[in-house]
């Protein structure tokens, strides 16, 4: 039951045997001043019909069924009534970048290799890595290998990073796909990071290719921000809900995101656990955080919300 439907059975565990006895005690005034049975039952019966709350435990749960049933005609589905009840008191709602405020189908615009007239190499490259990872950016770089009918090299020791990218050897050489942050803890200079910091501020995510310790190129990828996003970012601040959004993009690329979106306040560059720890930490400020995503990476801050 919901903590509200358990709160109207108190209160109809109580209130009940008092009108009861309050319908005794009327009945029973009636007859002690000589009045007949008849009337002074009625008046019993009266306040039995008008105080009786067994509206208050049928109310209750009739309006959780409602308000899930209106839910699933408009595609929401409810965990529990208790959820329908929390659902009222929210006042902060976090959201996920990739695939919450943006399509989650991005394309690829610009193939930069450190080497002229290299794009194809490069797109082959990555294509073959991103194939066996599973995050929407790796994709959208398989459909444009596959657009130019590339055949992808064979990987193995294939391996994931959180927050960072993916590794994996192509004919016995380590091949790295990720962030720049990757290039860093890897030790490889990051020679287009001015490229990547454009690409960055047209709302593009850079991602960068490297063979060994040695940078090969990056390919952007834009991820446009749903049309509806902007509407209901706008209608949960006209509700009084603090909209803020969580990202593992680097700031510039979430910037960009935040300004299309109406966001007021963004968090870029942060791994899967520190979600978490920012879901936490909100609310150790006593507010009662919505956390709205997809996908692995935002398990732990969606158990935590």
């Amino acid at each position: 039951k919901a903590p509200i439907a358990r709160l109207a059975d108190k209160i109809s565990g109580i209130f009940v045997p008092v009108v009861i006895t309050i319908a005794v005690v009327a009945t029973a005034f009636w007859l002690l001043l000589g009045y007949d049975l008849e009337f002074a039952l009625s008046i019993g019966i009266a306040v039995l019909v008008i105080s009786c709350p067994c509206a208050l435990g049928l109310a209750t749960p009739t309006a959780i069924m409602v308000g899930t049933g209106r839910g699933a005609a408009n595609g929401i589905l409810l965990k529990s009534a208790e959820a329908i009840e929390t659902a009222g008191v929210i006042d902060t709602v976090v959201l996920d970048k990739t695939g919450t405020v943006t399509e989650g189908k991005p394309v690829v615009t610009d193939i930069v290799p450190t080497a002229p007239g290299t794009e194809m190499e490069l797109l082959t490259l990555a294509a073959s890595l991103e194939k066996l990872s599973e995050h929407p950016l790796g994709a959208a770089i398989v459909q444009e290998a596959e657009k130019h009918v590339l055949e992808f090299n064979k990987v193995d020791d294939f391996t994931q990073t959180p927050g960072q990218g993916i590794s994996g050897s192509i004919s016995e050489i380590r091949h790295l796909a990720g962030n720049a942050k990757m290039l860093s803890v890897e030790g490889i200079v990051n020679s287009l990071d001015e490229q990547a910091k454009a690409f960055a501020a047209e709302g593009k995510t850079a991602l960068f290719f490297a063979r060994g310790k040695e940078l090969v190129g990056l390919i952007a990828v834009a991820d446009v921000i749903k049309p509806s996003s902007p509407q209901a970012v706008a209608e949960l601040e006209r509700m009084g809900v603090e909209v803020i959004m969580l990202t593992g993009d680097n700031a510039q690329t979430a910037e960009a995101v935040r300004r299309q979106a109406g966001i007021n306040k963004v968090v870029a560059e942060v791994l899967p656990q520190d979600k978490e720890r920012e879901i936490r930490s909100l609310q150790e400020q006593g507010k009662k955080v919505a956390m709205i995503g997809d996908g692995i990476n935002d398990a732990p801050a969606l158990a935590r919300a």
